[in-house]
């Protein structure tokens, strides 16, 4: 784990009226996309406020055991290097069929030109990626995980 997280967690309960309320431990802390460039920008993408959504498949959750978001969850986002960048949290989660992704879904998820053509081709892409070695094949109506979050804590907060 980077230093930069444990920092970002203790500056985090430092500024909360009532840190008590919160674990001592920082929560579950991560990076987007397979790929150091994209990671890097969707991390800004947060900061900025355009991007306040994610969108993994089910069934990465599933065959790597790892637990669904909830609503009120509190992670943080790294660089592709590990370092902070900033917390997010958990504001929405649906689970819906691919090919029932909106435009509105594409938009707030603030990635490419926010059309849900151009949500639709590099998410279909990223799935195949996301998916190899699973024994899950991407499907038209396979199950998304819809994650949307609010940036809460960006790292030059304090």
């Amino acid at each position: 784990m980077h230093r930069s997280i444990k920092l970002m967690w203790d500056n985090y309960l430092a500024c909360q009226s009532q840190p008590s309320q919160y674990p001592v431990d920082a929560p579950q802390a991560w990076h987007f996309c397979d790929n150091e460039a994209d990671a890097h920008e969707c991390a800004q993408l947060v900061l900025s406020g355009t991007k306040r959504a994610t969108s993994p498949s089910l069934w990465f959750f599933e065959s790597s055991g790892e637990a669904l978001p909830h609503e009120g969850d509190l992670n943080i986002v790294t660089d592709w290097n590990g370092k902070a960048v900033c917390i997010i949290r958990t504001t929405k989660v649906q689970i819906l069929p691919f090919n029932e992704i909106t435009v509105h879904h594409a938009g707030i998820e603030g990635e490419g030109d926010g059309t849900l053509d151009w949500w639709r081709k590099v998410h279909w892409d990223y799935y195949h990626h996301e998916l190899q070695g699973t024994g899950y094949e991407p499907q038209p109506d396979m199950p998304v995980v819809f994650q949307e979050f609010e940036c809460i804590f960006p790292a030059d907060a304090v």
